[in-house]
């Protein structure tokens, strides 16, 4: 793929608990001259999509750990949306799924579907699931009707590898998220079945792209 078609592909990501509005609008910055979209934290969502209003906006849902209320989620979800958000990654309840409740987890998910016109990416958190808990993530997620599935919030030990990518591609689209962060690591990601790649080094992988 040229760069161009790879920065579509690509969501510039700044989420850390110090995050400031000047940050949010570096990504901005670099996702308007590059291509790519961004993901940024809600509180922010009003003013970036003043700021740069032809750049698509994903912000999170019950980030990091995804352990809200299913209503405030949903609420959270709204919200989002009427800010200014195209698209939202939220995170399953990991505990819930440990658990064996995946009806819980379903219903968690398909609150958030219902609620907004946007697509919503849920969030599994690979790091902390065994591969039968992966598997019953993505099926929630899909009994759920989300758009895509993903694999990381950045916040757990341990981010996006090939062989989640490749389990998860079964159910849904997958976004590879977390330790992303060169064109190559990407490409591996793209063909191990990813569509979106969430990263905050964006800028480096498109610039390590072919030209």
């Amino acid at each position: 793929m040229d760069r161009s078609d790879l920065a579509a592909r690509i969501d510039h990501t700044v989420l850390g608990p110090e995050t400031t509005l000047a940050g949010v609008e570096t990504v901005l910055d670099d996702a308007a001259q590059y291509g790519m979209n961004v993901c940024i934290p809600p509180c922010y969502l009003t003013e970036a999509a003043e700021y740069e209003p032809d750049v698509t906006l994903a912000t999170v849902v019950g980030f990091p750990h995804g352990q809200n209320a299913t209503a405030a989620k949903r609420e959270e979800a709204v919200c989002a949306w009427e800010d200014g958000a195209d698209e939202l990654d939220m995170v399953i309840n990991v505990g819930r799924l440990k658990a064996g409740d995946d009806d819980a987890v379903e219903e968690d998910v398909a609150a958030v579907v219902a609620a907004v016109p946007v697509p919503v990416k849920v969030i599994i958190e690979t790091a902390l699931l065994s591969a039968d808990e992966k598997r019953r993530a993505c099926e929630a997620a899909a009994g759920a009707d989300a758009a895509m599935v993903k694999t990381s919030t950045g916040f757990a030990d341990g981010g996006a590898t090939v062989e989640d990518v490749e389990l998860m591609a079964e159910y849904l689209p997958v976004k590879a998220s977390g330790g992303v962060g060169s064109y190559e690591e990407a490409l591996a990601m793209f063909e191990a079945g990813a569509e979106r790649i969430g990263a905050s080094s964006g800028v480096d992988i498109v610039e390590g792209a072919p030209e």
